[in-house]
């Protein structure tokens, strides 16, 4: 009983996930941005604990892995990019210009299936990112409809239909690019090693405690902007020990 306990639990927390981005999507569709939004979240924290229980637990598979993506496409592919529609149908429409420009919502869950699909195929991908992981770009997305309640002073800025189409190529590009990110996976407690994980979790703490949801795109961009120092620096180190040894 326990090995099969052992052996199903990742599975079982992985289609929480995609249960939660299902019902995400219908009150998307319905309108109800903020219920999808946390939905969104909700899904977000079962893909975290579905990684978490496979480590725990030692239980890895190959259906394992394909589920987790499939469920990360519905979740973190589909469901924002409804959002996303959404936040194009309420910004103010352009004669001749903004029908055509809401679809373009949808390249979303292209990119992150090309994302998703480039990531089960990397082996580089086994310790980090390449490129912005989805679940990130997601909650991105799904944290504007939590904004404009919270600020809505805001929302001038956010609805935007130029502003969100230059939104979309920018968040698109990132999903695909060359651009290594670090893992929020510790493998250890050691301090030194984990040194910009602790700094983006305190960061992030204070931020969204100080300013909730509108802190949310400055998490990614603080995510980003470490990882590219932290890849930076280990790239310099490497370079500095190559020279020695010649």
């Amino acid at each position: 009983m326990k090995k099969r306990v052992k052996k199903h639990l990742p599975n079982a927390i992985t289609c929480a996930n995609l249960f939660s981005g299902c019902v995400g999507i219908v009150f998307a569709f319905q309108g109800n941005l903020i219920i999808a939004a946390y939905a969104l979240f909700l899904a977000a924290i079962f893909d975290f604990f579905d990684g978490f229980a496979s480590r725990v637990l030692q239980s890895f598979s190959g259906i394992g892995k394909d589920l987790d993506s499939l469920a990360d496409m519905v979740s973190f592919g589909v469901l924002p990019s409804v959002i996303l529609y959404q936040l194009f149908l309420q910004a103010p429409q352009i004669p001749n210009v903004s029908p055509y420009l809401n679809f373009c919502a949808f390249l979303i869950p292209v990119f992150s299936a090309l994302r998703l699909a480039k990531f089960n195929t990397d082996t580089r991908q086994s310790e980090i990112f390449i490129g912005l992981p989805t679940p990130a770009n997601a909650i991105l997305i799904a944290s504007f409809p939590l904004i404009i309640q919270q600020y809505s002073n805001l929302a001038r800025y956010i609805l935007n239909p130029y502003g969100l189409t230059v939104f979309v190529v920018v968040m698109c590009a990132l999903l695909v690019a060359e651009l290594p990110l670090m893992s929020l996976k510790f493998k250890n407690k050691d301090f030194n090693q984990n040194i910009y994980r602790y700094l983006l979790l305190l960061f992030s703490a204070i931020l969204i405690l100080f300013f909730k949801f509108v802190a949310v795109p400055v998490v990614i961009f603080i995510y980003i902007a470490l990882s590219i120092v932290q890849f930076k620096i280990a790239n310099d180190h490497i370079i500095g020990s190559q020279k020695k040894n010649i």
